[in-house]
């Protein structure tokens, strides 16, 4: 309470002081009801370009009907005898920050124990809000820094001294396609990217192609939530794919002693690799949330792959199901965010876009995908059999940082892989 009248004080003593204090401080961020309506009234004169003083403040208590709440005239001019000067008000509102903080969490605390007492709420429903609650609680409370050239120059100037060292390598996580890369420099962090296709295009093939450059050859830990094939199918395309055995032959078992051993050598470079295969389907969006911070906190998995977007089920089935499909892309979004890494998302497109190029208005379902997503690809290629490769379209269709464009990649029918172009 003493840090609130003197937070409060301060600013009446010099109406400078608030622009240090709304840096920190809301008015849900105060303990009193009081202070709470005080402080909206400073805001409030301070939006409107008014000066604060105890006569201007009064006067908005009193034009809003809340005076007599706020404490009176009385109250607010005991404010300033409380603080003798407004010199130390930022460290004034760091300590009503860090009391509102300590109260919200004992309320989530609270809430908690509550909920788990309560039989008819399932357990993994009571963790996903928990969790929630606590990543709420943080980004509420992280406030913006301001910084001069000064000190900005000298680490731009290193980040492009860096990056012309190292001209071959990409701010991002390469997806192991160059052409690709090239014009996305890579899976950026904190991005949610579609790869949409009509069914049996490849678009399973080819986000495990890129899983698999991620995980084995670079060894950056990935996981991989395949939402449609189980863990065993997906392994036999890997194995397929990094021993050069065709598909078929594994699946049959028709071998021959050197495709055992070249599978043999394929396994061991898959074992070591740094990737997680989540098997679930018909998984919930909150258990895939729950799961995907388990597996970043665990793992230190640094992309995540869903196979894929309109598999997931949401939590109120009574909602239209482009409603549905629009809380499942902002939330996918958010998480990518949380997280802080890429989130890279499988999604059909409209049976409209067959035989023909899609567009991002061929997304399935919902708009709100094209909206939410900061890169969006599209699989194109002609339905074809019996060829060693054929030659596939990846079309960049949106992409909010950067170029977008065709690139000209290969799919191996054989191997249920996607390669480069120019791949050996």
């Amino acid at each position: 309470m003493e840090a609130e009248s003197a937070t409060l004080g301060a600013i009446l003593l010099d109406p400078d002081a608030i622009g240090s204090v709304i840096r920190y401080l809301r008015p849900d961020n105060f303990y009193s009801l009081q202070n709470q309506k005080i402080f909206a009234a400073i805001l409030s004169l301070y939006n409107d370009g008014k000066t604060v003083d105890l006569i201007t403040l009064a006067d908005k208590l009193r034009l809003n009907g809340e005076l007599d709440a706020a404490g009176g005239p009385g109250y607010l001019a005991s404010l300033t005898d409380t603080v003798p000067t407004s010199a130390n008000v930022e460290y004034y509102a760091k300590i009503v920050l860090d009391r509102s903080i300590r109260r919200k969490l004992l309320n989530i605390a609270a809430k908690i124990v509550a909920d788990s007492h309560d039989e008819t709420e399932e357990s993994r429903v009571i963790l996903e809000s928990s969790q929630k609650q606590l990543f709420d609680l943080t980004d509420a409370n992280q406030s913006a820094t301001v910084t001069s050239p000064k000190e900005l120059i000298p680490r731009a100037i290193g980040a492009i001294e860096n990056l012309y060292k190292n001209r071959d390598s990409y701010s991002g996580i390469p997806s192991g396609f160059g052409d690709l890369d090239a014009m996305t420099s890579g899976f950026q962090k904190s991005e949610l990217i579609i790869i949409g296709a009509r069914p049996s295009v490849g678009k399973t093939a080819l986000a495990l192609s890129m899983a698999s450059h991620i995980a084995i050859k670079k060894k950056i830990p990935a996981a991989f939530f395949s939402l449609e094939m189980s863990g065993l199918q997906l392994m036999f395309r890997l194995l397929s794919s990094e021993s050069h055995i065709s598909s078929h032959s594994i699946r049959t078992g028709f071998l021959k002693l050197t495709d055992l051993e070249n599978i043999q050598d394929a396994a061991g470079k898959i074992y070591e690799a740094p990737l997680y295969l989540v098997d679930m389907p018909n998984m919930k969006l909150l258990d895939l949330r729950a799961m995907a911070r388990r597996i970043r906190q665990q793992y230190d998995v640094r992309i995540i792959f869903i196979d894929y977007l309109t598999l997931i089920t949401s939590e109120n089935n009574l909602i239209p199901r482009h409603e549905q499909i629009a809380e499942i892309s902002r939330s996918l979004k958010a998480l990518a965010r949380e997280l802080d890494i890429p989130v890279v998302a499988l999604s059909q497109v409209k049976r409209d876009a067959e035989g023909k190029t899609p567009t991002l208005a061929d997304l399935r379902e919902s708009g709100s995908i094209e909206q939410d997503a900061d890169v969006v690809m599209f699989l194109h290629r002609e339905r074809s059999s019996g060829e060693e490769t054929i030659d596939t379209k990846l079309i960049v269709a949106k992409q909010r940082n950067g170029p977008v464009g065709d690139i000209e990649i290969l799919f191996r029918p054989k191997y249920t892989e996607f390669v480069s172009k120019n791949h050996d």
